[in-house]
């Protein structure tokens, strides 16, 4: 997917930016930086080199005078449904052939590690596990 980001000029920060605009619809700089988990300078950055090359532009906020709001220029649009049709292009490339009970397997495991991820404690970066004297879960049998 780099590859095709590269293609359009952008980078992957711009390229975030474009495509939570394309899901979520026009949004304050606030918004934007919440939803990259950036800072607003960051956003502000970002925004100004998408400007330039005519991906988004800035309005008024019809209801908040001291905010604007971003939108996508068809420019902007056209290019993130090129990125998204060769995201799409590689996962069907990637994914061909593979049973789908095996898909199906792979996704199952991705969700649940994913949700264990969100909700596990961060541990102390000073401390270390006990030493149990089994292996680690990951460390292949000897």
């Amino acid at each position: 997917m780099e590859h095709g980001i590269e293609a359009h000029g952008l980078t992957l920060a711009r390229a975030r930016l474009l495509w939570v605009l394309l899901h979520d619809g026009p949004m304050t700089q606030r918004a934007l930086a919440d939803a990259l988990d950036v800072t607003p300078r960051n956003v502000t950055g970002l925004l100004d080199a998408l400007q330039a090359d005519g991906y988004i532009h800035r309005a008024p906020h019809p209801t908040d005078r001291r905010a604007t709001l971003v939108h996508l220029t068809d420019h902007g649009r056209t290019a993130v449904t090129r990125l998204r049709a060769g995201r799409d292009d590689m996962a069907a490339a990637l994914f061909a052939g593979i049973p789908a009970a095996h898909l199906n397997g792979f996704t199952a495991t991705v969700v649940t590690v994913t949700a264990r991820l969100r909700t596990a404690p961060v541990p102390d970066a000073t401390s270390r596990p006990a030493d149990t004297g089994r292996p680690h879960p990951t460390q292949q049998p000897q």
